[in-house]
C-alpha cells in the first residue's frame, strides 16, 4: 500500500485536468469503477493481517472519498462553466425595441362582416340582430311565405322538436336574417336604414353550401325610395368591398314572396387565368337578391304600404369572402385548420375603414 500517494497524485491531477463530462467519466471508472484501481486495491485487503488490513483499509477509504469528492467538485465546475456559456451565447438585450408579432388571427367571415358593416354605416345604415331560433312566424309568414309557399320547401328548413301537446305555433333555425328587418320595423317603424348580418341555418352541405352558413341583408324604407336607389347603394358597395374604380351590375328580374318587384344582381368579372377580377371582363357573376320591399311584408311589420315604400337585398358573407380573398371551398371555414386561418386570417388590430382602407 505504499503507493496510495502516488495513486492519489494521479487521479487529483486527471480530475482537475478533465475538461468535459465525458473525460471525468472514463477517470471515475479507472479509479472507482469494478476493475478500477482503487477498487482493486480493496481486494487485495483480504489477503492482509488483521492490524495491516486495518490500517490499509483506513487509508484506502479515506482516497476513495477524496476522489469522489474530488470528481463530484469537477463536475459541478464544469456544468457551471457550460451554463455561463449558454448564458453568453443567449444574452438579450431586453431593451431593444419589440419585434413586431401578430396577436390573434381575425377569422375571414369576421373581416368581411366588418368590412360590410363599415360599408353600409358609411351610408347611413345601423346593424340590427335577432334571435336565431325565430317563431314560424317571423321567419315565413310576417314575410309573405304562407304554409303553402313552395319557397318553405326550397329553404330546407331546420325545424325545433316540441313536447306533445304543444300547441304553440313550430320555432325554426332562422333560414335567412330577414326576420331581422320585420323585427327592426316593428320596433322602430318608418323611416329605417339596417342592415341584418348573421348566421342562417338550412340543410345543405357541398363545396360551396354549409349547414351554417352567415348573410347580411340591407332595409332601406321611405317615402320616396326607388330601385333607382337600390342599384345606387348596391353599386356603391360593390366598389368599395372590392377596392376597385369601377363596377357594372346587371339586374335579371326574378321572383321572392317578400319582395315586388324582384331581381338577381349580377357583376361584371373576368376570369384570367383562373383569377377573378371584378369591374373588367365579358362575364357576368351572381352576388345577390334584392327587390322592393312587398307591400303584405311592410303591412305585416306594422308599417302602413300606402305610406312607406323601399328595398331589401341579401348577400352571402361567406361567399363574399371567398370572391374577394380567393378561397377556393367554404367547407374550410369551419374545419378549425390554424394553418389555414394563419394563411388567410387577419391581423386582430386592423380594423376595416372605409377611409382606411378595408383589407389592410
Amino acid at each position: 500500500m505504499a503507493d496510495l500517494d502516488a495513486l492519489r497524485g494521479k487521479y487529483i491531477y486527471a480530475i482537475q485536468s478533465a475538461t468535459d463530462e465525458a473525460g471525468l467519466e472514463e477517470i471515475r471508472l479507472a479509479a472507482l469503477g469494478k476493475k478500477g484501481e482503487i477498487s482493486l486495491k480493496m481486494r487485495e485487503l483480504g489477503q492482509m493481517e488483521p492490524a495491516a488490513r486495518q490500517a490499509a483499509g483506513a487509508r484506502l477509504n479515506v482516497l476513495k472519498d477524496e476522489i469522489d469528492a474530488a470528481l463530484r467538485a469537477r463536475k459541478a465546475a464544469l456544468a457551471d462553466a457550460a451554463l455561463e456559456a449558454r448564458l453568453a451565447a443567449e444574452w438579450l438585450d431586453v431593451t431593444l425595441p419589440a419585434r413586431p408579432r401578430r396577436v390573434g388571427t381575425i377569422h375571414p367571415v369576421s373581416q368581411v362582416m366588418e368590412e360590410v358593416s363599415a360599408i353600409f354605416a358609411d351610408m347611413g345604415f345601423a346593424v340590427a340582430e335577432g334571435p336565431q331560433v325565430e317563431s314560424d312566424w317571423f321567419n315565413f309568414d310576417a314575410l309573405n311565405i304562407p304554409p303553402e309557399h313552395p319557397a318553405r320547401q326550397e329553404h330546407d328548413t331546420f325545424f325545433m322538436a316540441r313536447a306533445e301537446g304543444d300547441a304553440r305555433p313550430p320555432h325554426v333555425l332562422r333560414t335567412h336574417t330577414s326576420p331581422v328587418q320585420i323585427r327592426a320595423m316593428a320596433d322602430l317603424g318608418a323611416p329605417i336604414r339596417v342592415i341584418a348580418p348573421g348566421r342562417v341555418y338550412r340543410m345543405d352541405m357541398d363545396q360551396t353550401h354549409t349547414p351554417m352558413f352567415h348573410q347580411v341583408e340591407g332595409l332601406a324604407i321611405g317615402r320616396d325610395i326607388s330601385m333607382a336607389n337600390l342599384k345606387w347603394v348596391l353599386e356603391e358597395f360593390c366598389r368599395t368591398f372590392f377596392e376597385v374604380t369601377d363596377v357594372e351590375l346587371r339586374f335579371r328580374a326574378s321572383h321572392f314572396p317578400f319582395t315586388e318587384p324582384s331581381a338577381e344582381v349580377d357583376i361584371r368579372c373576368s376570369w384570367d387565368g383562373g383569377q377573378l377580377k371584378i369591374g373588367q371582363g365579358d362575364s357576368w357573376m351572381e352576388i345577390l337578391g334584392s327587390g322592393m320591399v312587398h307591400p303584405k311584408v311592410l303591412a305585416a311589420a306594422g308599417v302602413d304600404p300606402a305610406e312607406w315604400q323601399g328595398f331589401a337585398f341579401g348577400m352571402g358573407i361567406d361567399r363574399l369572402a371567398m370572391l374577394k380573398y380567393g378561397i377556393p371551398d367554404l367547407r374550410a371555414f369551419f374545419e378549425s385548420d390554424l394553418r389555414w386561418l394563419r394563411h388567410y386570417g387577419f391581423a386582430s388590430l386592423d380594423m376595416p375603414t372605409v377611409h382606411g382602407g378595408l383589407s389592410r
